[in-house]
């Protein structure tokens, strides 16, 4: 989700969860809107990806995807209208945060003022929820996204693997992709651990390609025999088709490091307030099983975050 791609950038994220990052902050940044603001305002910008189902993309010309929805109950609960504030991945989270909650993209430019930066997102939606990452400290010992709050977990997302039935009769190792090609996304984590796993002896069978989407469809024609990304994209893919011809593997990613993570949202330091409403409306959701209902409604299996884990 991430580089200039979003698995390119989650790969950035889970590497800094070892590897410090170092962000230079700059002048210039967009008047972030308080809770009366949005409220007051009558509308909620809500920050989604493009093209990234089954989160946030365009359906028969209508936005759609569980982010988009999740977008919408937000601002059922303040009573405004929701606005979609599409974001183009940068190539880090880092930039990502900078460019649509608390400073604007140098490019987005207000054309009746050319020296004020556009409105960013009131609310940044799948922002990887990790208290090391939120605290994450320069070499100066500051805080890097001292200007974000990071919150509100409402699910819990892990790396997957599908395969083609006709060509596997199951998955339970990865040492099969030393015979047979598998599917990723390029520059992205799996990309990393598959060409570089036991001993880069997968590495010729590893096929690269620009998102799971047109992974998945290379494993219909034939060319690969599994695909590995995250399992939202994962489900959703498999749940568009009916032949049950592709499958969930069972297997693990021994030596991957972090293979799972929490997803939340982020809005600006100085607007806590409206994250700790979309933080209840999320709470209720989860509580009372309507937010697995709508990650269903898209196939994708809902896992809820860490903080839910062994509580009533």
């Amino acid at each position: 989700m991430f580089g200039t791609m979003r698995c390119n950038r989650l790969s950035t994220f889970l590497a800094s969860c070892l590897l410090p990052v170092a962000l230079t902050l700059g002048g210039g940044q967009a008047q972030a809107r308080v809770y009366d603001d949005v409220v007051d305002s009558g509308f909620v910008r809500i920050g989604v990806y493009r093209d990234f189902p089954p989160y946030s993309f365009m359906r028969d010309g209508e936005p759609a995807g569980i982010d988009v929805d999740l977008g919408e109950k937000i601002a059922e609960e303040l009573g405004v209208e929701m606005r979609l504030h599409w974001m183009t991945p940068d190539e880090t989270l880092d930039d990502d945060l900078r460019n649509n909650v608390w400073k604007g993209h140098y490019l987005d430019k207000d054309e009746d003022n050319p020296l004020a930066m556009k409105n960013v997102a009131d609310v940044m939606m799948r922002v990887p929820y990790d208290r090391d990452y939120s605290y994450k400290r320069d070499e100066l010992g500051l805080i890097i996204n001292d200007l974000v709050v990071m919150m509100s977990p409402y699910h819990q997302e892990r790396w997957q693997l599908a395969f083609d039935s006709e060509k596997l009769d199951s998955v339970r190792t990865l040492a099969k992709f030393q015979y047979h090609p598998i599917g990723v996304e390029v520059d992205s984590l799996p990309a990393f651990y598959l060409t570089s796993g036991l001993q880069g002896r997968m590495r010729e069978m590893t096929h690269h390609y620009t998102n799971p989407r047109v992974a998945f469809a290379a494993m219909k024609q034939g060319e690969v025999s599994a695909v590995m990304g995250m399992r939202s994209e994962i489900d959703w893919l498999l749940s568009k088709d009916d032949t049950g011809r592709y499958r969930l593997a069972e297997n693990g990613f021994p030596d991957m490091g972090k293979q799972a993570w929490d997803i939340g949202i982020a809005v600006g330091e100085a607007d806590r307030d409206l994250g700790y409403s979309v933080e209840a409306v999320f709470d209720r959701m989860i509580r009372d099983g309507s937010m697995a209902e709508l990650f269903g409604q898209y196939g994708v299996t809902y896992e809820s975050p860490s903080l839910y884990m062994n509580t009533p």
